[in-house]
């Protein structure tokens, strides 16, 4: 198969705002260069070969628009509309969505019947692309499941879990970013199943050129930094360190075509390999590692056990939960704000201090923090307390979008995150 026949259905208004509250300067990006994350997006977490575009429709509210700090420190209007040429030039077919009242377009109901109008095109769509985090277009993926195709969401707001659990893929929050700033769209940290059937290393020896001996070279130095270690390797730092020796190849070819650190340290069939969460070591000369406090399942109260498992929250001990805050803190006070660098810094601040915190459990705060009212990229940077307050916030909110919680319930869950209730407001 020469390539994949794919459909991608945007709504600009819903995917902008939520990268602008994340961070103004990629959604600009976004927005500006739609052609150059597109043409990324053609060769991201695809399984047969590269996407043809055959369907690009931007879905666009003309008179939307956010407010924009201007150098003078004044707040101005930068209207959608502006962006508008850009996705024509970048062969989009936008549709202009004007609201029907209230702070509600079209946009949503539009692509439904859209995609649905395609479903029952003459030519097959392989996969369906929408990018919108609207649970309300649940039930048209359901309909694409049941017609046998792919999909993919490609959101970075908080979608549920309703809507995202029936995707074949999902680009969240950091692999968006990740995506429009042309980094890496793997976690590098994030568990792997060892029981999974791996890929083959043969499939990547097919390739051509320079992947194929960027290949041999991760080969050659994962062998020997495995061989020579004297304990567990932590995957995170190993990831890190093979990625800067082996530079853009790593990128390019997303680990060589196996989407992950971890499934391409799988392919090189090292003998006697053993992974965890957050490790890898050789069986026959290494101790296993104890388990982890993050492997075990952590004891919540009843109704952070409810949001837990209603909202993804990370099942982190209570005391974790302000050094995440204070570590993002000092992210925000000491850098111009990436996400993806923010993530990666306060992960390894925090195992400096014997904190395994996953790097997806920080992503998770960044954005419940930036939703929450009180952004990284906000002057002056927002305060621990600031922090907290908002992601805590963030959290309430969006469980009582679908639950009703007491008092009581509301306080333990506070408890929990590690918030008061009369916690510094955020500005």
């Amino acid at each position: 198969m020469g390539h994949v026949r794919a459909a991608l259905y945007l709504d600009f208004d819903n995917v902008f705002s939520g990268l602008y509250k994340l961070d103004p300067e990629v959604a600009i990006e976004f927005a500006s260069e739609p052609g150059t994350w597109l043409r990324r997006l053609s060769t991201t977490l695809t399984l047969d070969a590269p996407r043809r575009w055959l369907v690009l429709r931007c879905y666009l509210n003309p008179a939307g628009w956010v407010f924009h700090p201007e150098p003078s420190g004044e707040q101005t209007r930068l209207y959608f509309s502006k962006y508008r040429p850009r996705f024509v030039r970048a062969g989009f077919e936008v549709i202009d969505c004007p609201r029907y009242g209230g702070t509600k377009n079209a946009a949503d109901i539009r692509i439904v019947v859209d995609a649905l109008d395609a479903l029952s095109d003459d030519t097959r769509y392989d996969e369906f692309v929408v990018a919108s985090g609207d649970s309300d277009m649940t039930p048209l993926l359901q309909r694409l499941r049941r017609a046998d195709r792919r999909t993919m969401i490609v959101s970075p707001a908080d979608a549920a879990e309703a809507f995202t659990s029936i995707a074949d893929q999902v680009l969240d929050s950091q692999r968006v970013l990740a995506l429009v700033q042309g980094e890496p769209v793997d976690v590098d940290d994030e568990p792997v199943d060892v029981d999974e059937e791996p890929l083959e290393a043969g499939d990547v020896e097919e390739a051509e050129g320079d992947r194929t001996e960027a290949y041999e070279t991760f080969r050659s130095l994962m062998t020997g930094e495995y061989e020579k270690a004297a304990e567990p390797l932590n995957m995170a730092s190993l990831a890190h360190r093979l990625r800067e020796q082996l530079g853009q190849a790593v990128s390019d070819s997303d680990w060589f075509g196996f989407g992950s650190f971890a499934r391409a340290v799988d392919s090189l069939k090292l003998p006697h390999l053993r992974v965890s969460q957050h490790l890898l070591w050789d069986d026959s000369r290494h101790e296993p590692p104890e388990e982890s406090e993050t492997s075990r399942r952590i004891a919540l109260p009843a109704p952070a056990e409810r949001l837990a498992d209603q909202l993804n929250l990370p099942r982190l001990p209570q005391e974790w939960w302000p050094m995440i805050y204070q570590a993002l803190a000092e992210y925000a006070e000491s850098h111009v704000f990436n996400l993806t660098q923010c993530t990666s810094w306060a992960r390894d601040r925090l195992r400096e201090q014997g904190l395994p915190v996953p790097r997806g459990a920080v992503a998770f705060v960044v954005r419940g923090t930036s939703y929450g009212g009180a952004p990284l990229h906000r002057r002056p940077a927002p305060t621990a307390a600031e922090i907290g307050a908002a992601f805590v916030g963030n959290v309430i909110s969006r469980a009582e979008a679908e639950v009703v919680l007491s008092e009581a319930e509301t306080a333990a869950v506070r408890t929990w995150l590690s918030s008061p209730p009369a916690a510094e407001p955020v500005t």
